[in-house]
């Protein structure tokens, strides 16, 4: 069973879970409020945390969602309080409440191209044959950026888009030095091959790059990283965007440049990368 990790006397998450797709969950803690960070992937997901949350004395207040992606929002039925949204969010999640989650039709939406395999079975996986799934509206949008006072702590909520999700929004703690990321460094899934695109890449990581942070949370990896292990990651997507730029796609001059330039052979995550960005070329 997942459980609570302590990064700080206010920082808390939940660990990320590969097989269903659950992402990490994150709970900022202030003097005066506490602020969620996502809903999770479903009933189960979001009350394992409220439940080890309370073990600890926590009781939140608000919660706020990084993108419109089931596996961040499913489980927004289970939390009775206010939920924050950027607008487009709220509007891909408003069109998710028409939709049937049983087997029949995800497969179809798979076939149709506008389901992810992979995740149509983790559906099936963490729900199982009980499909019982409310697509809940935020209560609360906002348009590029707002800002959460929780006595001591500020979260500053901002778009900031990207190739996995045109609505992807960070959540920055100042005061912790503290950076929720949530999918906008992951590649866009929802495509034939899945990819990345030079602009969107080179203006994502422009942005990231101006906040002043030590510990780095992305939803789908085991833990925060720090600062260096975040830099790689963002030089590498840089590097790969720009040569990918250079060589107008031609992945074989793309791998050889980065291999020249490291002074070794590649490993599969770069490959991978590469990859990515010329099926986005």
């Amino acid at each position: 069973m997942q459980k609570l990790v302590k990064v700080t006397d206010r920082l808390y998450y939940l660990p990320s879970v590969q097989e269903t797709d659950r992402p990490i969950l994150g709970a900022i803690i202030g003097e005066e409020k506490t602020l969620l960070i996502d809903a999770g992937n479903s009933s189960q997901h979001t009350n394992l945390f409220l439940q080890q949350l309370k073990e600890i004395g926590v009781e939140p207040d608000l919660l706020a969602l990084t993108h419109w992606h089931w596996d961040h929002v499913f489980g927004l039925s289970e939390v009775d309080m206010p939920s924050i949204a950027f607008q487009e969010s709220y509007e891909n999640m408003k069109e998710m409440q028409s939709l049937s989650w049983e087997d029949e039709d995800l497969d179809q939406r798979v076939r149709e191209g506008t389901e992810i395999e992979f995740c149509a079975d983790a559906i099936k996986l963490e729900f199982g044959n009980e499909r019982n799934i409310e697509v809940k509206l935020p209560t609360m949008t906002f348009k590029e950026r707002m800002t959460i006072h929780l006595g001591d702590l500020t979260c500053e909520i901002e778009h900031v888009g990207g190739d996995h999700s045109s609505d992807s929004c960070v959540i920055f703690v100042p005061e912790e030095k503290a950076l929720f990321v949530g999918d906008c460094l992951y590649a866009n899934m929802y495509a034939e091959k899945w990819n990345y695109t030079v602009e969107k890449t080179l203006k994502l990581v422009q942005k990231l790059e101006t906040y002043d942070a030590d510990i780095f949370f992305l939803s789908h990896h085991p833990g925060p990283l720090t600062k260096e292990a975040f830099n790689s990651l963002v030089y590498l997507l840089k590097s790969v965007a720009e040569l990918t730029q250079k060589h107008a796609g031609n992945e074989e001059a793309i791998r050889q440049e980065l291999s020249v330039h490291l002074q070794r052979n590649l490993n599969e995550d770069e490959l991978e990368t590469i990859t990515f960005f010329v099926n986005g070329h």
